[in-house]
């Protein structure tokens, strides 16, 4: 009996396929009479609310022992903060496997896993991943003011520049400024890095632009200052930049939150139509790509796009009607900015 339920769950595992967001592991283990034993984990009730209803409308004589199943998402979370510059968000509990993100100091993840020296954790987008256990502490209340808005900001130990460098922060990074210095100002983030750096590498959060013209002059603004940094497959900081990690920065520094991955952005965006304004984006795909939307690029206005890519190997500009590669898999555009 054990053969038709497994089968059974296998096809139900398919409705919480992607695992950038979902969480399905659920095995069935042993039968006795009437009841069939569960067990391994997932995300949170209401999944596991919709496994056993559905197990019911196929199996209605069988009772359904779900005791063994994890619900990894408490009513009670344990938060966690990132405490280096950067780290990877990973598929697996191995520095070798796939790097879906990069998450800044400061960021603060729920914690679900704990496996040796890594933790699978959820971020606020409910993006799920594997973190090194060493770069996160408990997280602790604090309220940032600023973002950094340089590429690489290096901190000094003083507020001057002949001062020894203490460490560094990445573009996009929220901090708290408390204390200033003939041009210098001393920060720290939640993540528990502090120093001294130049007062414009700091964007406040308050004068964030608020109205879609202010929005798309910032981001072609700050495109600029990115321009040539090397592609990156998971990456969305100076270090490297995949294509959706990019255009999520430049949105991110002028006060628009928008998912992490391309397809999910094509999904959560507004629909646009040409003449493209600077800032909305272009989105491309293939059914040989491993995803049907699978880049982004942001225009500069009309069909100019800088987009972060494998066969420019980083940030720079292209012309998509000119561009054959681009041109043949375009798709359609979206935007964020209302």
């Amino acid at each position: 009996m054990l053969d038709p339920i497994r089968a059974a769950l296998a096809d139900i595992s398919q409705q919480f396929h992607d695992n950038r967001t979902q969480r399905f592991q659920v095995e069935a283990v042993s039968m006795e009479k009437s009841r069939c034993r569960l067990t391994g984990n997932v995300l949170d009730k209401a999944t596991l609310d919709s496994v056993t209803a559905e197990l019911a409308t196929h199996f209605p004589r069988l009772i359904f022992d779900t005791s063994g199943v994890e619900i990894l998402r408490q009513a009670t979370p344990k938060h966690l903060v990132v405490v280096t510059n950067v780290t990877g968000l990973h598929s697996k509990p191995d520095f070798r496997s796939e790097m879906m993100d990069q998450l800044l100091t400061g960021t603060v993840v729920e914690q679900l896993i704990v496996t040796g020296n890594w933790v699978f954790i959820r971020l606020a987008d409910g993006y799920l991943g594997w973190v090194y256990k060493n770069y996160l502490r408990n997280a602790v209340s604090s309220q940032s003011t600023h973002y950094i808005c340089a590429p690489v900001s290096l901190l000094r130990e003083s507020p001057k520049k002949e001062s020894p460098i203490s460490g560094r922060l990445l573009g996009g990074t929220a901090v708290c400024v408390i204390d200033s210095n003939d041009g210098f100002v001393c920060v720290s983030t939640t993540g528990q890095i502090e120093g001294w750096l130049p007062v414009d590498h700091l964007r406040p959060q308050e004068t964030l632009p608020s109205t879609p013209t202010g929005q798309r002059s910032q981001m072609i603004q700050d495109c600029d200052t990115f321009v040539g940094i090397p592609y990156l497959w998971g990456g969305s900081t100076a270090y490297g930049f995949d294509c959706s990690g990019f255009v999520r920065l430049i949105h991110k520094l002028s006060g628009i939150l928008i998912p992490r991955d391309a397809d999910m952005q094509f999904t959560a965006g507004k629909p646009v139509e040409p003449p493209f304004q600077p800032g909305d984006l272009l989105f491309f795909g293939s059914t040989s790509g491993h995803r049907s939307i699978s880049h982004v690029g942001m225009s500069l206005g009309g069909w100019t796009i800088i987009h972060s890519s494998r066969p420019n190997n980083g940030v720079y500009e292209d012309d998509v009607e000119n561009t054959g590669w681009l041109s043949d898999i375009f798709v359609g555009a979206r935007t964020f900015i209302l």
